[in-house]
């Protein structure tokens, strides 16, 4: 019986109250716990018959009790069944229920006096049971005292007076040993070490570990995660084992038991295991060993948990994996899956148990860090991954950094056991490294329709309506190319605030004030290339793309527009350009400089006829030859009536000018289309490096992309354009204005204009993302997109009105889902979830905004 005035119960468990009618469980319940963690069947017995005494509603009201109970446990939430409980059955459907959700139960009993019930009932006219429920209820309670523990309650707290009741202040909630949420990290995850001390050693140098003579330790506060498997097979366990208690005693390192340390446990308790797959060599060495350490081992190892949740749930460790629904649960079937994973219960041609891939169908948002299983390279698969690459099998003893998602490995001084089941270190195939993208083959259409709701990392949770969904799902199911490809899809981008200027719908001042206001004080200006938006992927060769894509027979890369379409009709021509691009990047040095096999670039490809070849001939052309033409036959007619009538004379001035702006508009787009012979006609302007194998390159400032980009263009000038732009200190007169006339040259020529960008690629105030480009367009350019007349002062007083939210506001979402698709494809996410993000920009492409915007 407890005598504490607080009660210790797990952080995570179904408390089952215990008592007679009238013992006081509801009271206490609402004391203790908030009104949402409790569960009483009185109140559901209310809900399903509107009277929370009618007996005859009991099993109903069961069935929504345990319904409602399990929804809380599978959410992770502390859960409170306040019901009498005195009986087995009624608890052992409870006890079930925990087991099912993986969670502790817990036994809070109160044994109250038969005198304190009938006192306490008899006040409360509507609980008219009869007289012999209560001691039925007391005996019922009592005989169940010596079944609780065999129940499978491991947390058992008794009740006996009501004054051991009011003595109770609080309920202290313990943490799990396996929640180590607080801990952020940064860490390092080590997979299997089976003995190998030496390349363990030689790793955690190469991490930047010292060993400072009574332990290794990082400077900079970094942390080791051992996934188990520390011993046998490998020649020095006990040198290992040292190393890691050490680590793990002073605080720099955390440790999870795999199997093989589970079975030396058993032995060194003495019982009776198989002594075979390593664990004579383990009992050898020990044998070396002083009995004081051999106990030490023993309680270390005895006392490991589990697994780990760190850093606020995003991430497990856990040595065969572990499924979602059994993260920062205790139980023993979290225990065993954790130990040895999950088995068919065959056995395979060499003996071995046939293993379960359970990460193939993992779902989960938090990343799972594993072992267990040796590969020849480590293996993401659904933001899972096996770090155990067989060092004492002679492959490589394997370190994942965490959150850097960074691989260091270490090769094995020799192979220390060969292993049943050949491990070809040697010879890793395309199967092995493409696991994710072979498991990426098809997608579930229940995750893309109805309303979405997309979590990113730069900004709030983006929602997707229902309507737009469905238009994206149209688009993607019909037009796009294969999926496989689309990693990423760019955003819309905003104009700036209309100009004050009379003769100016949009002019630099304006952007310069939105980011000097919102704190900026560096700027990048970019020369807008009048083209069509390309994404261009490119490999080295096709071996990388089918290593990083899991496509084989279409090329070196891809080119693809704005909508996720095919850019080029026939992929002869899309083909020959990205040999040329992949050539500039060889020659410049680019994919070793950048430790990758393949690139994905955000670029202008030119001429713009290019793409738009029949917007420009179904309605600029049509415009602009019907315009000039009919404005031609009006003026040659007016001149006549001029020189007739002194009246026709404002007649004719007023359609000469619009037979000039006619003139103009033709001009406008004529200088944006040239005919295309062969591949040196085409310009691509690339202004982006996305991302690369396992990296996202939006941390560089845009500066350093330009001049990156610039030694690529270098390297074929012929077709690549390097991108002109210059810095502007936005608090520095001559910059600014330097900038501002740099923009008139352009335009004055018949440039589209340029585009003003933080210098950083992403920025951020105190309510969000800032704009992460802002376009200014020329007076020229703007005449295609607003019409040949509307530079007419009653015209631009009309369009100065234009509402700019609804498409800011399009822009930074867009924005934040192209960063988060990216980051979800290099961090190695399954395509579900990167074609969330995808799907996501193309679904607000269909919102209502003004497309001249």
């Amino acid at each position: 019986m407890s005598t504490n005035k607080t009660i210790q119960i797990p952080e995570l468990s179904l408390v089952i109250l215990m008592g007679a009618t009238g013992s006081g469980k509801s009271s206490f319940a609402r004391r203790h716990f908030k009104a949402t963690e409790i569960v009483s069947s009185d109140t559901c017995r209310g809900l399903v018959s509107d009277d929370e005494n009618n007996q005859a509603a009991s099993a109903d009201a069961f069935a929504l009790a345990r319904y409602i109970a399990g929804m809380r446990l599978k959410n992770g939430l502390l859960t409170v069944v306040d019901a009498t409980n005195v009986q087995e059955d009624a608890r052992k459907d409870w006890i079930n229920l925990a087991r099912e959700y993986h969670c502790l139960p817990v036994a809070i009993i109160l044994n109250m006096p038969e005198k304190v019930c009938a006192q306490r009932n008899a006040l409360r006219p509507d609980r008219n049971f009869g007289a012999h429920v209560i001691p039925q209820h007391i005996s019922q309670l009592k005989r169940s005292f010596k079944k609780l523990k065999s129940e499978g309650f491991r947390h058992i707290i008794e009740l006996r007076s009501p004054e051991e009741v009011e003595a109770i202040t609080g309920i202290v909630r313990d943490p799990l040993y396996n929640n180590k949420k607080q801990e952020a990290g940064p860490l390092d995850i080590i997979g299997d070490v089976h003995g190998c001390y030496d390349e363990l050693a030689q790793l955690l140098t190469k991490l930047g570990y010292q060993n400072n003579a009574t332990t290794w330790a990082h400077p900079e506060g970094r942390k080791a995660v051992f996934v188990g498997d520390l011993v046998d097979r490998g020649p020095k366990t006990p040198e290992v084992l040292k190393l890691v208690m050490d680590m793990t005693a002073s605080g720099n390192a955390y440790c999870v038991p795999g199997n093989h340390d589970i079975k030396l446990v058993r032995w060194l308790n003495g019982k009776n295991v198989q002594v075979k797959h390593g664990l004579q060599e383990t009992i050898d060495q020990l044998s070396l060993e002083t009995p004081e350490f051999r106990d030490e081992v023993k309680r270390f190892l005895d006392n490991l948990v589990s697994h780990y949740v760190f850093d606020g749930g995003k991430l497990v460790v856990a040595h065969a994996g572990l499924k979602e629904n059994m993260h920062g649960r205790g139980s023993g079937a979290v225990r065993e899956f954790c130990y040895y994973g999950e088995t068919t219960g065959e056995i395979d041609e060499f003996g071995l148990p046939v293993r379960l891939n359970w990460a193939s169908e993992y779902t989960g948002k938090a990343m799972v860090v594993y072992g267990h299983t040796p590969v020849p390279e480590a293996q993401w698969l659904n933001n899972t991954i096996d770090i155990d690459t067989g060092c004492v099998f002679g492959g490589s003893l394997t370190a994942l950094r965490y959150p850097e998602r960074e691989l260091v490995g270490v090769k094995a001084a020799k192979v220390y056991c060969v292993p049943v089941k050949p491990l070809d270190h040697g010879k890793a195939t395309a199967a092995n490294l493409t696991l994710q993208q072979e498991n990426d083959v098809v997608l579930d259409i229940a995750e893309f329709t109805g309303r979405q709701i997309v979590e990113t990392r730069l900004g709030n949770n983006i929602t997707i309506r229902e309507e737009n969904a469905i238009a994206a799902l149209e688009v993607m199911s019909r037009f796009a190319i294969n999926p496989k490809w689309l990693m990423y899809l760019p955003p819309t981008m905003s104009p700036s605030k209309t100009s004050i200027l009379d003769d100016y719908l949009e002019f630099p001042d304006e952007a310069f004030d939105y980011y000097k206001a919102a704190g900026i004080n560096k700027v990048v200006c970019q020369e807008k290339h009048m083209g069509s938006r390309a994404v261009v992927i490119v490999g080295r060769d096709e071996n990388a793309i089918s290593k990083a894509f899991g496509i084989t027979g279409e090329g070196i890369g891809t080119v693809y527009t704005r909508t996720g379409r095919a850019f080029f009709n026939d992929k002869e021509t899309e083909q020959a350009l990205l040999q040329r691009l992949n050539g500039a990047l060889n020659t410049s040095g680019f994919y070793d400089q950048f430790k990758t096999d393949w690139v994905c670039l955000d670029t202008e490809l030119m001429p713009w006829n290019a793409k738009a070849q029949t917007l420009l001939q179904s309605q600029y052309a049509s415009v602009g030859s019907a315009a000039v033409n009919a404005l031609n036959d009006v003026n040659a007619a007016l001149k006549q009536l001029a020189e007739r009538d002194a009246n026709g004379q404002a007649l004719l001035d007023e359609y000469s000018s619009r037979a000039q702006e006619a003139g103009q508009f033709v001009a406008a787009y004529q200088q944006y289309c040239w005919e295309v012979k062969s591949i040196d006609d085409y310009k691509l302007a690339p202004f982006h490096i996305l991302a690369s194998e396992g990296k996202l390159w939006t941390s560089e400032n845009h500066e350093w992309h330009m001049e990156q980009i610039k030694k690529i263009c270098n390297a074929d000038t012929a077709i690549l354009l390097a991108t002109p732009y210059k810095i502007v200190e936005l608090d520095n007169a001559a910059d600014v204005q330097n900038a501002t006339e740099w923009w008139l040259n352009l335009t004055g020529k018949g440039g589209e204009g340029m585009v003003v960008k933080p210098y950083n690629f992403i920025e951020k105030d105190g309510k969000g993302l800032i704009q992460p480009a802002i376009k200014i367009r020329g007076r020229e350019y703007l005449r295609i997109i607003y019409g040949p007349e509307y530079t007419a002062p009653e015209n631009l007083e009309r369009l100065k009105q234009r509402g700019l939210n609804a498409k800011r506001g399009m822009a930074m979402r867009e924005f934040a889902l192209g960063i988060e698709g990216l980051q979800r494809f290099t961090d190695k996410e399954p395509l579900r979830r990167v074609h969330k993000c995808v799907f996501g920009v193309l679904a607000m492409e269909s919102e209502a905004v003004d497309p001249r915007l």
